[in-house]
């Protein structure tokens, strides 16, 4: 193979790839966004040691009118390989992490209304063909996401064997190797059991069913492709005129997630429950790293910082009365 020096963009971060990987680093979506730079790089004719401008001009080249974050964020992935870069061209310029602001800001999830999510599952349900598996497929999957939190990758990458529906009233989703290397098992409603049933009925008489197959697939038998269905989630989002109430521009996907969460701890709140000692249960459920993480999900949620502020309201009248006796 030749080296960085004497090849295309493209060679050289296949180098910086393989040497990275071979230390560890999984550099999954990292590598696909330098796979992208690699090849705006030679297709600009870029010779040389990398410039600024080059790496700025990339970093919002097909978006530039899109949120700074997805910049900054494109900028954090760059600077790494930017000085891995510099061993061969010396010259080479790092660009500072400032140039679009914060690559890490926690933007306001959108949190769906039952009344929503209840619209999203009937217009999935009209999808065309309306006699055929996808309507279907697509209906069952986002109700899936919406009753366990699931990620949309997790949710795409269960096998059939990972959905045990022997018994509905005790069923459960086995979710392998997920994010951070960790599998879990999750217990589903026996209304989700009931769905996910009725839905395994329909899959396996209407579509070719292949060996090892994934739980959700196409009327082929393919796994979904995760641009495929979020695609179709942004018409059908398109069809019933949402308006984003978080920082996103639209409500996605992955705001299921935040939803579920939410949901979870305004139901332990109306139940009293002890939220610390609860917070364990649903970190061990939607399976982030750390437990801080799982409150990330719950962070500028008016609907949960209401009855929080009420609390230390009246933890702070409480506290000044004793003060004062």
């Amino acid at each position: 193979m030749n080296s960085p020096r004497q090849g295309t963009m493209q060679i050289a971060v296949e180098h910086y790839l393989q040497d990275r990987r071979r230390l560890g680093f999984d550099l999954t979506i990292a590598g696909q966004q330098l796979i992208r730079f690699a090849r705006y790089a030679d297709e600009h004719g870029h010779r040389g040691p990398l410039t600024v401008d080059l790496q700025l001009d990339w970093a919002h080249a097909d978006r530039p009118d899109a949120n700074p974050l997805t910049a900054a964020r494109r900028l954090e992935v760059l600077r790494p390989f930017a000085r891995y870069y510099r061993q061969f061209e010396p010259d080479s310029a790092i660009p500072d992490p400032r140039s679009f602001g914060p690559s890490h800001r926690r933007l306001t999830p959108h949190i769906y209304t039952e009344g929503e999510i209840s619209d999203l599952l009937r217009q999935a349900g009209q999808l065309r063909p309306v006699s055929g598996l996808r309507p279907r497929t697509y209906q069952t999957l986002f109700g899936l996401i919406a009753a366990t939190g699931l990620r949309l990758s997790e949710a795409l990458r269960l096998h059939d064997a990972d959905v045990d529906l022997r018994d509905i009233s005790h069923a459960f989703v086995t979710v392998h190797e997920t994010k951070f290397k960790k599998s879990r098992l999750l217990p589903v409603h026996p209304t989700t059991a009931d769905a996910l049933y009725a839905y395994r009925e329909v899959r396996d008489r209407l579509a070719f069913l292949q060996p090892g197959r994934c739980f959700f697939i196409s009327s082929d038998g393919r796994a979904l492709p995760k641009r495929t269905v979020d695609g179709v989630f942004a018409k059908l989002r398109d069809r019933l005129g949402w308006i984003a109430r978080g920082g996103h521009p639209h409500p996605r996907i992955h705001d299921l997630r935040h939803t579920f969460a939410v949901r979870r701890m305004q139901l332990w709140q109306q139940s009293e429950l002890r939220v610390d000692d609860a917070m364990v249960s649903l970190c061990t459920y939607l399976g982030p790293a750390r437990i801080s993480d799982t409150y990330w999900y719950l962070t500028g949620v008016p609907d949960l910082l209401t009855p929080v502020a009420n609390r230390f309201e009246r933890f702070a009248c409480q506290t000044t009365e004793v003060i004062h006796e």
